[in-house]
């Protein structure tokens, strides 16, 4: 009992690139094939099921069984080990919306590949104008010594973001809520100084809207909320205390690595096309 518990206790917090991988995997089946399945990657700690990457399993279900790739997965697998030797098997995807009477079959698999698998749906059929995201546990259900069978449990499901993620999702969301003629589906990424200008522009609203708060609250025009001040004190302890001189230092500093940075990339970008231009020559004179 306590083990289940425990599994119905799970979060499971899902990564963008997993469902863009998802989606693309669905674009890409094959024209008689009504939904794809794959295999989660990631990592458990304290109750947390973290879902970093995924792949596809090449798969057919016919009425009463299913074939799959499994030779396949257990290749792409060892792979991926040896490229994110953190990344393991936590459980496996589907598109679709709903549980079928396929998957307690393809979830016996990944009980034998890991420890209290979690089974996480993606609805690309666009029900309802959105793209639902679930997570299950399979519950084991009977009586001792008698029959026994499963049972899907939806379980708490979250999307969240590394910092790199976060800049790739908001380049993204700049072609949504556009007229459709002038919408392009191209974005080209921002300028390092356009980029510093829209972080400092937001930078400065937030600003505005603690001062905004402070005075409010000083004012008496607003109650006072014990989570925001302790917030607020945690926020002016972490700014380093260091001279105006200091923050020169440091800035200029970091300043000339970046520089040297960017010189570096350059040189090795005139490098590959100088090569790539001699190579052209010399195939034209052979």
């Amino acid at each position: 009992m306590s083990a289940i518990n425990t599994a119905l206790n799970l979060t499971v917090k899902v990564h963008p690139v997993v469902l863009f991988q998802i989606v693309d995997a669905y674009e890409r089946r094959n024209a008689d094939a009504e939904r794809v399945i794959g295999t989660l990657l990631g990592s458990v700690e304290k109750g947390v099921v973290e879902v970093t990457n995924c792949f596809c399993v090449l798969h057919k279900e016919h009425q009463d069984l299913v074939e799959a790739e499994l030779s396949y997965a257990l290749d792409v697998y060892e792979l991926n080990r040896r490229v994110n030797p953190s990344e393991n098997i936590v459980g496996w995807w589907a598109s679709g919306n709903d549980v079928t009477n396929h998957s307690s079959v393809i979830h016996e698999y990944y009980a034998r590949e890991c420890n209290n698998p979690v089974h996480l749906t993606l609805d690309t059929s666009l029900q309802g104008a959105r793209m639902g995201l679930k997570a299950y546990i399979c519950v084991t259900l009977g009586v001792p010594g008698g029959k026994t069978g499963c049972m899907f449990t939806p379980i708490n499901v979250d999307v969240t973001c590394y910092e790199p993620e976060v800049v790739g999702l908001q380049l993204c969301q700049k072609t949504i809520g556009v007229a459709p003629p002038a919408r392009s589906r191209q974005v080209s990424p921002m300028l390092d100084l356009a980029q510093v200008t829209e972080a400092s522009g937001k930078l400065l609203t937030l600003l505005e809207e603690v001062l905004n708060y402070v005075e409010e609250v000083l004012s008496e025009k607003q109650q006072p909320d014990n989570s925001v001040g302790r917030a607020l004190l945690d926020l002016i302890h972490s700014v380093p205390n260091m001279t105006n001189d200091q923050f020169a230092q440091m800035f200029n500093s970091n300043v000339k690595d970046l520089l040297m940075v960017v010189t570096l990339s350059q040189f090795i970008k005139t490098q590959l096309q100088l090569n790539e231009k001699l190579t052209m020559l010399s195939s034209f004179i052979n």
